[in-house]
């Protein structure tokens, strides 16, 4: 039993570990829990996702099961890299090579600093049992001048995902012309609005605008959530967290309806990021390790492990995914 006149200050002190197979389980245990504890600092090499607190008079831990669900990401949403498997949370899907079994990635992408990992998986746990914030930031906005009218969100009607084998009809440049039958059905999402995933980012030199060709990748790179460009050159400069707004399917439908939205929709989000990171604790640009002259010559030729990259930070990518946006980074 716990004694209730104090807040457990170490791991030791949980005595009891809950495992949940999936999220909206682990909600239901966290709501039942009498007192939520403040979240104690991950072990080295630890990036699961816990709540601590007290139940019927236990120190308890409540763990979630890695999920593995077909995610459905639709326009408006957001996604926030986080490190999968062996990799940092974004891939560099055109470092590699073809071979018989495949496209074989070489090299990897640092990942994110540990504050801002920590940061995202606290708002992670938050957001099991509420909101997240970005309606709300965007409205907000938007009450600042009637110029920013073009960043609310589009009537949901407008987004549309084709299966896979259909092309856009190149009579039309909007989808007016396109065949309805083709449209995959999908259950209404409620409540509407903007929903955040985290996982990896797929980041290229160019526009993906092929539905065959995005399958493809998501084959060969592993469970990708969104397609982009731009930040693995960035994270060649400082490891950081990439924040993008779904835009588009990286389909041959692609348009430009959604961007300022999804443009918004990730600066909302890399607002309520910041409200998780303890800004003292944030290491000041100076203090940034720069590579010595060997690190940097290994790294120009590819060896020495991968990529090394140096520094923090966030890269708010305005939209993307399946596309690219308007950029906008913050060290």
């Amino acid at each position: 039993m716990c004694d209730e006149a104090r807040t457990p200050e170490t791991h030791e002190e949980y005595t009891l570990v809950v495992v949940c197979a999936m999220s909206f389980e682990m909600s239901a245990v966290r709501f039942m829990l009498d007192r939520q504890h403040p979240r104690l600092r991950a072990k080295d090499g630890d990036s699961n996702m816990y709540v601590v607190g007290e139940l019927s008079g236990h120190n308890v831990v409540l763990a979630c099961l890695p999920g593995n669900d077909r995610h459905d990401i639709r326009l408006g949403d957001v996604v926030v890299s986080m490190p999968e498997g062996q990799s940092g949370g974004v891939v560099q899907c055109d470092l590699g090579k073809d071979t018989d079994a495949g496209f074989v990635l070489k090299g990897s992408l640092w990942p994110p600093p540990s504050l801002l990992r920590s940061a995202v998986e606290m708002m992670r746990s938050d957001h099991l049992v509420s909101d997240n914030k970005i309606q709300d930031f965007v409205t907000a906005m938007l009450q600042k001048g009637p110029r920013l009218a073009a960043y609310q969100r589009p009537s949901h009607e407008s987004d549309i995902l084709f299966s896979e084998d259909y092309i856009h009809d190149t009579s039309s440049a909007s989808c007016a012309s396109c065949d309805r039958s083709n449209v995959v059905e999908r259950a209404p999402r409620q409540p509407e609005g903007s929903v955040i995933h985290y996982g990896l980012i797929a980041s290229g030199d160019s526009v993906l605008k092929s539905s065959a060709k995005r399958s493809v990748a998501v084959r060969s790179l592993g469970d990708v959530l969104c397609f982009e460009m731009e930040a693995a050159g960035i994270m060649s400069e400082f490891s950081c967290i990439v924040i993008r707004g779904i835009s588009d399917y990286a389909d041959s439908h692609k348009n430009d309806a959604w961007h300022y939205f999804a443009a918004a929709a990730a600066a909302a989000c890399t607002k309520e990021l910041l409200t998780y990171v303890d800004s003292s604790k944030a290491p000041s640009m100076s203090a940034v390790p720069t590579p010595s002259v060997n690190e940097a010559s290994n790294l120009s030729r590819g060896t020495g492990g991968g990529h090394r990259f140096y520094g923090t930070g966030i890269q708010h990518s305005g939209s993307g995914n399946f596309s690219v946006g308007n950029d906008l980074h913050i060290r």
